[in-house]
């Protein structure tokens, strides 16, 4: 369950129906689906697609996307700092960038105009669409990470990384992934 905090503004939301609110506020999709099946670290991608087969074709289906592929990440992989690296500068994309996560957990920073700085911390179920153009990054933690995540396209390259070279990222650098109390 996702977990959306605003640092500047010391403040975490959990409830589900309030962070969706304030995303569908923001022209962010969020979503929750059904996620029940738990996967072995050796599960293929095509077990991983067709086991979400139900919510995921007619997703993809109403929203013209046109391919899904999964990605795992975890502490055995390979120039994981290097992978981490990219995805913690700020970017954007040509198209949405969707991901459903079936296992494990990832924050999503946002930065809006005129807006603080914010982020949502997905975990197990969670869906999120960033709009294309969205100014935003990803990080799967500095230790043990653990995501595995369907990602849906139109077209991959436009999934490509455009980088805006703020640095904003960087003052958020030490900010610990949030967990729920009690």
């Amino acid at each position: 369950m996702a977990i959306l905090s605003i640092p500047e503004k010391n403040l975490t939301i959990t409830d589900s129906v309030e962070i969706r609110k304030f995303f569908t506020s923001r022209g962010i999709f969020f979503d929750q689906w059904q996620c029940d099946v738990e996967f072995e670290d050796t599960a293929t991608q095509q077990e991983i697609l067709t086991a979400y087969s139900k919510d995921l074709d007619p997703f993809m289906r109403n929203g013209g996307y046109l391919t899904a592929d999964v990605i795992s990440i975890n502490a055995l992989t390979e120039n994981y700092e290097a992978i981490r690296n990219k995805f913690l500068a700020e970017h954007t994309h040509t198209e949405d960038e969707i991901r459903f996560f079936v296992d494990g957990k990832g924050l999503f920073w946002f930065n809006l105009e005129n807006q603080p700085v914010f982020n949502l911390l997905c975990e197990r179920g969670d869906l999120i669409s960033v709009p294309e153009g969205t100014k935003h990054w990803f990080d799967a933690g500095e230790m043990n990470p653990f995501v595995k995540a369907i990602r849906i396209f139109i077209d991959m390259s436009g999934w490509v990384p455009h980088y805006t070279e703020s640095g904003l990222e960087q003052k958020f650098h030490d900010f610990k992934f949030p967990s729920r109390v009690g």
